[in-house]
């Protein structure tokens, strides 16, 4: 893609920040306009910084850099959306943190692609107002995978290409890269078992249509189901862990939410 100038605007979603000697940082954005950028913001350490407050992970905001020989500096900084409610909220925050570090390890820097700026903006969005945060990362942990050209193929076993047609007992084989159905037994793999009513749900999240969050009423068995499966997806794709799912685990296990009893499936 085309070199930005000297001095280029761009809004972007700070993924992540990192100390840089004494006084700065070193902040992580993606951006609507270049993809991924690694930028300097000189002197944020300090208490009387104006810059600091703009530039903490989560932060939407209409950035001014300025290009260096080895990484862009921070000019300018002027907020969107401060997602506020994210961090006044352990549990959402974690949810918001890892869905940031899922797309920060899965995308390469300055490679521009707007659908996935689009993306975690708008699950952030859905993180602060909602509070079904389970679904909307599922549904963003999906379109993330197709998004990267890794869609997990649910409609033609893997092996064979048959149908996965209605009643058949099928497995998911992560390495694959989808499911295969009961004829096929391919070796040295690590099949698990993907039963109708994860299979259907998660079909449905591959929906181009983000209501289909709402059309998803699982059982806990169920959903569990489809968060292993799509971290074996995520993980065999980018070939490594991300870190802030611990966290997220953690938060998980002594948030001790009210679980309502539903019927397995999806409406």
């Amino acid at each position: 893609m085309p070199r930005p100038p000297r001095v280029y605007k761009c809004s972007a979603i700070v993924l992540r920040q990192r100390k840089l000697g004494e006084a700065d940082k070193i902040i992580t954005l993606y951006t609507a306009e270049f993809g991924k950028v690694d930028a300097v913001a000189k002197g944020v350490r300090r208490i009387k910084s104006r810059l600091a407050g703009h530039v903490e992970p989560l932060r939407h905001a209409s950035f001014m850099l300025a290009r260096g020989r080895n990484l862009d500096i921070v000019t300018q900084v002027q907020s969107i959306e401060s997602f506020q409610a994210l961090r006044d909220d352990l549990n959402k925050l974690s949810h918001a943190l890892y869905a940031a570090e899922l797309l920060d390890r899965a995308t390469e820097e300055r490679s521009e692609n707007f659908d996935l700026y689009r993306l975690l903006l708008d699950t952030l969005r859905r993180f602060t107002e909602r509070d079904d945060l389970e679904q909307i990362l599922r549904y963003y942990e999906m379109r993330l995978l197709m998004q990267l050209g890794y869609k997990p193929e649910l409609e033609l076993c893997v092996v064979c290409g048959s149908e996965l047609g209605e009643g058949k007992v099928v497995r998911w084989v992560a390495s694959l890269g989808g499911a295969v159905c009961p004829s096929c037994k391919p070796r040295d793999v690590s099949l698990r078992a993907l039963p109708q009513e994860s299979l259907a749900a998660m079909r449905m999240l591959q929906s181009d249509n983000a209501t289909v969050i709402d059309d998803l009423v699982l059982d806990h068995e169920t959903a569990h189901d489809i968060e292993r499966i799509l971290r074996d997806a995520i993980h065999h794709a980018l070939d490594q862990d991300v870190r802030s799912a611990a966290f997220l685990d953690d938060v998980r296990r002594t948030a001790r939410p009210v679980r309502q009893t539903r019927d397995a499936g999806v409406r």
